[in-house]
């Protein structure tokens, strides 16, 4: 083993995640988080076979499918007329194929079953309430009494832990807004699928929607493209907010711009995105996670990467000295994430196309079928990290 502690700034799903990875390599872990409370922010999130397979070796799976839905099949729609252009199957067809579930559930679901599995692990202590000033290992120190071998920054999109890492990725704003929104099983219409993952499809924008278990209702993030905001992070939707929302949807299904009129409480999130950058000082400081490589949400892959990355940081910790760990571990999740980031274009490209490179999209997904279009995917969902 070539460390025995680690501090870990954030207590997200990467922060989380990377105890219990520690603990599970027989490594404690301090994790410092400026929060009072652990209140994830959002709706739902959907986890695919490659982050389930981590949470199963991290014993955190079993809590998170009493309360989660498992999708039958995740289709894409045409957000103009309802037609259906192309679905892959998931539910026991994903348990078979990639040999672990595909589940959707609302973020607080996972935040809090993971944190009850970091509150019952003796090798791993957790610190709220507290900001970071400074993120060197003796800074840290003077918080946790204990001195690290190892820094963790886990701390998302505008991580203070960057600034440990010369020539650390830069965050910019995407040029994308997500409108995120619950609705309740009585109001949702009967077009929205009860039994799986949907995306509607647009020019220049898409609605992804899929049922809640735990709220009996639907969460939606409908995305659009060549908006500007001046925003950094979330805030509830205002008049001229949810004005600019249905401009975007205009020519869209009058049913999903009745839904898009209607949503009570919807949140305007600016999507931020990292540049290329070092995720590590070379000596005792990595980032994992959004802190690392903050993507767009095309591939429904933002925690998957994030906990891939947690169990991925402590498998290369056990087993090589600490320089060399930091240099294997990014190299191997740096083209992981560029794999997956290259595939979020491509579906942003898919999603939002016009004109004749809608007829094209559709003429190619109506000619696929469903088993193929799961082929081009077990590069992602079949995944497993070496331990």
């Amino acid at each position: 083993m070539s460390i025995k502690h680690a501090a870990i700034v954030g207590a997200g799903v990467a922060g989380l995640t990377a105890a219990l990875s520690l603990a599970r390599k027989g490594i404690s872990s301090d994790i410092i988080e400026q929060a009072p409370q652990l209140a994830e922010v959002g709706a739902g999130l959907q986890l695919s076979p490659n982050a389930t397979r981590v949470l199963d070796q991290l014993g955190v799976l079993p809590d998170l499918e009493r309360h989660w839905f498992e999708p039958r099949s995740i289709g894409l729609v045409s957000g103009t007329d309802l037609r259906p252009l192309a679905e892959v199957p998931a539910g026991e067809f994903a348990r078979k194929r990639w040999e672990h579930p595909y589940g959707v559930l609302h973020r607080s679901t996972l935040q809090q079953s993971l944190l009850r599995a970091v509150l019952s692990q003796p090798l791993c202590r957790l610190h709220l309430g507290l900001r970071v000033q400074g993120i060197g290992a003796d800074a840290l120190s003077q918080i946790t009494s204990q001195k690290p071998d190892l820094v963790v920054g886990a701390d998302g999109v505008w991580s203070v832990a960057r600034d440990a890492v010369a020539g650390s990725p830069t965050v910019s704003f995407s040029g994308n807004i997500a409108w995120r929104f619950t609705i309740s099983q009585a109001s949702a219409p009967s077009f929205l699928s009860r039994t799986g993952v949907t995306a509607y499809l647009g020019a220049r924008a898409h609605l992804v929607s899929y049922p809640l278990k735990e709220i009996d209702g639907f969460n939606l993030v409908a995305i659009a493209a060549g908006t500007k905001s001046d925003e950094s992070w979330s805030i509830d939707a205002d008049a001229a907010r949810r004005a600019m929302l249905l401009e975007q949807f205009s020519g869209w299904h009058r049913d999903i711009r009745t839904i898009l009129a209607g949503a009570d409480m919807p949140t305007f999130w600016p999507l931020y995105e990292a540049s290329a950058g070092n995720w590590h000082n070379g000596r005792d400081t990595v980032l994992i996670g959004d802190a690392a490589h903050a993507m767009m949400p095309f591939s429904a892959q933002g925690a998957a990467m994030a906990i891939e990355d947690a169990f991925s940081l402590a498998a290369h910790v056990a087993r090589t000295p600490l320089p060399s760990a930091l240099a294997s571990f990014t190299a191997e999740r740096k083209a992981r994430a560029a794999r997956v980031k290259a595939r979020g274009e491509f579906n942003r490209f898919a999603y939002h196309a016009r004109g004749p490179f809608r007829i094209g999209r559709d003429i190619v997904l109506s000619l696929r079928p469903p088993e193929k279009l799961a082929a081009d995917l077990d590069w992602l969902y079949g995944h497993r990290i070496g331990d």
